[in-house]
């Protein structure tokens, strides 16, 4: 187990394993905020969005809070966790880049930065979503806690969990029920059929 403070990591493999994961996450999230950018400069004719309500700036700002205060946790030995959880969080965090990049290419032309639907637009239920209705949200917390793991920090992971949790949960309650008024029925019976983060659980 880690013990004292200054020392994030027990070698400089585990420095690179961080670095790789935390650098994948945050490239797969520059590229989402290019075709953000692009949305937002050729807004689809007829796409009809909801009011955000902050939920958007909700979850971006506890994201990054909470792995700031994270690394400062485990920067002073806070709490800190056996050994063996930094590579079952490198593992989530990878798995957490992964599950939200799928549910992306599986939205396809549906995807948009903003809560929102499309002309014609019907129930996307492959992939992903055959089990769960946010999968993208899944994928940033699966990644979140993962990075709280590899930190081998419980009191991070908590914090991460206390202050990324609600957020998601804010925006997920704005997003369905615009989804439930706009696509009527079919979201009705899909969100009857499905759970929200976990299969058969939540």
């Amino acid at each position: 187990m880690t013990s004292g403070t200054g020392a994030l990591f027990n070698s400089a493999f585990e420095t690179a394993l961080f670095l790789a994961a935390v650098l994948l996450w945050l490239s797969t999230e520059l590229v989402l905020g290019a075709i953000v950018t692009i949305h937002r400069r050729r807004k689809k004719a007829g796409m009809k969005a909801a009011r955000d309500r902050f939920s958007g700036l909700a979850v971006r700002s506890m994201l990054y809070l909470s792995i700031i205060i994270a690394f400062g946790l485990a920067l002073n030995g806070i709490t800190i966790a056996p050994d063996w959880l930094f590579y079952a969080g490198f593992l989530l965090t990878v798995s957490g880049v992964l599950v939200r990049q799928w549910a992306l290419f599986t939205l396809g032309h549906y995807f948009t930065p903003v809560i929102a639907v499309q002309p014609a637009q019907k129930v996307v239920d492959a992939g992903p979503y055959r089990l769960i209705r946010h999968p993208s949200y899944l994928g940033i917390l699966l990644t979140a806690v993962g990075i709280g793991f590899m930190l081998r920090s419980l009191a991070g992971v908590a914090v991460i969990v206390a202050l990324c949790g609600p957020a998601v949960g804010y925006r997920i309650w704005i997003e369905e029920r615009f989804l439930a008024s706009e696509l009527g029925d079919d979201y009705v019976r899909y969100m009857k059929r499905t759970k929200r983060l976990v299969p058969f659980l939540l």
